[in-house]
């Protein structure tokens, strides 16, 4: 990459705009990127506005951002699979259904904090 010798400002620039790219591609590219985004977007303000204090509100936008985090890796890791080739491999639907495990469990930990905090 042209950009490893740049430094400072220059680098921090090159690497928002880096960022920037992979945020319009997921959102672009992939569904569940998208359907997650939505469920953050209804959800954050909510959250705002039921937390009971600084520590509830963190842990309920925090779990939600965790989503999102989590699809972005799970969608990179997905693309990086395809990118090699179409046939099927134990082991690239291995570590599709990893990642795919991964949301899912983020999915779970988000729905299990909402719950807790607003069952208890």
């Amino acid at each position: 990459m042209a950009f490893q010798n740049h430094t400072g400002w220059r680098r921090l620039t090159n690497a928002a705009r880096y960022s920037w790219a992979g945020l319009k591609a997921v959102w672009r590219h992939e569904e569940a990127f998208r359907q997650e985004s939505a469920l953050c977007a209804v959800l954050a303000p909510l959250a705002l506005w039921l937390g009971d204090g600084a520590v509830e509100r963190v842990l309920l936008i925090g779990s939600l951002l965790l989503i999102v985090i989590v699809e972005l890796l799970n969608s990179s890791i997905e693309a990086a699979i395809d990118r090699i080739g179409p046939e099927r491999h134990e082991l690239s639907g291995r570590a599709k259904d990893i990642a795919s495990a991964a949301v899912f469990m983020t999915l779970l930990n988000a729905a299990v904090i909402w719950l807790l905090l607003f069952l208890t």
